[in-house]
């Protein structure tokens, strides 16, 4: 077997993200590396008061995140990410650089630091991107109910939204991506338009769907 594969999930809060990687990882039996749980120390200073700590609270996350990505790099089958280390950059920093809440001296530090780390890893094969809409994202955020995110605001997701656009487009430019809109889907499980991906990862990488697999 050659290099395995690195399918990457990315997308807003509250998309979908680990219930797809998840449910690759069932129908693949690919290795399914989930968002860690990072606990920042520096997240309730930073959410007292963002523009002092932002840049302490990005850091401590960028560091562990890379941790994880090494780890995840050492895989020897095929692999999927839930959430990427792009999106720490190219949307949730950068969102806070263009709300000024960073400085131009702070966010040039955090960008040195992410380039440096970057060079470390080969980029996923391939980046699914689902998209949703914010008041999609709203009621999926709800039925979750989970507490810490009972004061994430529309606005603040259509920003993402707006972040997470651009940088999609970017990145198109050198891997591929596979767009997915999941606005008037009720179920990922089952639709089209998974099952045209898992079809095309079968075909690309000789897997068979089945409902076994080993997360990692």
């Amino acid at each position: 077997m050659g290099q395995p594969f690195f399918l990457a999930i990315a997308g807003n809060i509250g998309v979908g993200k680990t219930y797809l990687t998840r449910l690759i990882h069932r129908r693949l039996g690919w290795i399914a590396y989930l968002e860690p749980a990072i606990e920042n120390p520096f997240l309730a200073k930073f959410y007292a008061d963002m523009k002092t700590w932002a840049l302490r609270s990005q850091m401590y996350f960028l560091e562990h995140r890379a941790d994880f990505q090494r780890r995840m790099m050492r895989s020897e089958d095929h692999f999927i990410q839930d959430r990427t280390i792009y999106e720490d950059a190219e949307v949730f920093e950068r969102g806070l650089y263009h709300m000024g809440l960073l400085t131009e001296a702070e966010h040039l530090e955090y960008r040195a630091e992410y380039q440096r780390i970057l060079a470390e890893f080969r980029p996923p094969d391939m980046v699914i991107y689902l998209r949703a809409h914010p008041e999609t994202l709203l009621r999926r955020i709800a039925q979750r109910g989970r507490e810490c995110e009972r004061s994430i605001t529309a606005e603040y997701l259509g920003r993402l939204e707006q972040s997470y656009e651009r940088w999609a487009e970017e990145i198109s430019s050198t891997v591929r991506v596979h767009c997915i809109d999941t606005n008037k889907l009720k179920d990922l499980a089952g639709s089209e338009e998974v099952e045209e991906v898992l079809d095309l990862l079968c075909r690309e990488t000789g897997s068979v769907k089945t409902r076994s697999g080993t997360e990692g």
